[in-house]
């Protein structure tokens, strides 16, 4: 076989390019399509549980809606015994953030309606309503997609303007400080956030958290993940006369201790609070995915507010 007839394939191959360029239209090249997408991050994933605190580091433009199933213990601690609880508490929130850039964004990580369905009717009422909005700013200090990694801090407010019948719109809101980091090896991710929530009204509690996120890509429809939160009260509350539909308004001077990421009563009691998530995400699509978490107390569920937790969310991010 004479080397020519070997070659001449490639040089055909090399000569389209040219001989589509002088044909016009006739023939056009293949170009792929670009992923816009940051690299680095395509495969992120955020947390789930601790919603309206624990946020992704990443800066993107995304809605999230969120609902809650929270179930109360059957009883808790007060000073001088216990008392009968049991329930549950609802939420239905919408999440909301815009990157004007790869590292800043606006946040709303506070918002929803809230139904509240207590089991002891003689001291507590069932009742709905709006629960307080929180938001603000988020900026990526460190923003490095070559090596997977993001840390951000946040500065919100949370507005008191939700329902006193649901333990929101008391006092003159809280300015909550945050910081959180993620880094991605291949399908593994870590996450993680610690801030500090602190009340305009000396009247309610300074609290903070510290919350961990892991997890693994078994494939884009399967991502098992694990959770822990941890809330602790660095300043009490007064105790005082507050909410008054539920128990006269007693609760700020009987609760175990505070309502860590969805209330603040201003508890005159302070207990740490250690919670452990266990759940997945599933990616739809490179832009949707959803999400399920179910969280259960390591601290003893009588001195706080509960017996377990239900999360399910969606990210679109667009």
């Amino acid at each position: 076989m004479k080397t020519s007839n070997i070659l001449a394939p490639f040089v055909l191959a090399s000569s389209l390019p040219a001989f589509a360029g002088s044909q016009g239209d006739y023939l056009q090249p293949v170009i792929p399509a670009v992923d816009t997408r940051p690299g680095g991050f395509e495969d992120i994933r955020r947390p789930i549980t601790n919603a309206t605190l624990f946020d992704l580091a990443l800066p993107r433009t995304q809605i999230r809606p969120i609902f809650m199933h929270h179930r109360f213990p059957d009883q808790i601690n007060v000073p001088g015994g216990e008392v009968d609880f049991g329930g549950d508490l609802n939420l239905f929130a919408l999440q909301f953030e815009y990157a004007f850039n790869e590292r800043f964004s606006f946040v709303a990580m506070k918002d929803g309606f809230i139904d509240f369905n207590p089991d002891n009717t003689d001291v507590f009422s069932q009742e709905e309503g709006f629960a307080n909005v929180g938001g603000g700013l988020k900026y990526a200090f460190i923003y490095d997609p070559a090596n997977s990694f993001v840390a951000s801090a946040s500065a919100l407010f949370e507005f008191p303007i939700g329902s006193e019948d649901v333990f929101q719109g008391e006092g003159d809101g809280n300015a909550i400080l945050t910081v959180q980091a993620v880094k991605l090896w291949d399908r593994l991710q870590f996450a993680g956030g610690a801030g500090v929530q602190i009340p305009l009204d000396d009247a309610f509690s300074t609290q903070s958290f510290v919350s961990a996120h892991l997890s693994y890509e078994v494939n884009r429809y399967f991502i098992p993940l694990v959770e822990m939160n941890w809330f602790s009260v660095l300043e009490e509350g007064d105790g005082g006369t507050r909410f008054g539909a539920q128990a006269g308004g007693a609760v700020p001077a009987v609760a175990p201790g505070e309502g860590a990421d969805l209330i603040n009563w201003g508890a005159g009691n302070s207990t740490d609070y250690v919670t452990l998530g266990l759940g997945f995400r599933s990616r739809l699509t490179d832009d949707i995915s959803v999400g399920f978490a179910y969280e259960i107390p390591l601290s003893d569920e009588e001195d706080n507010i509960t017996d377990d937790r239900f999360t399910f969310d969606a990210t679109w991010t667009f």
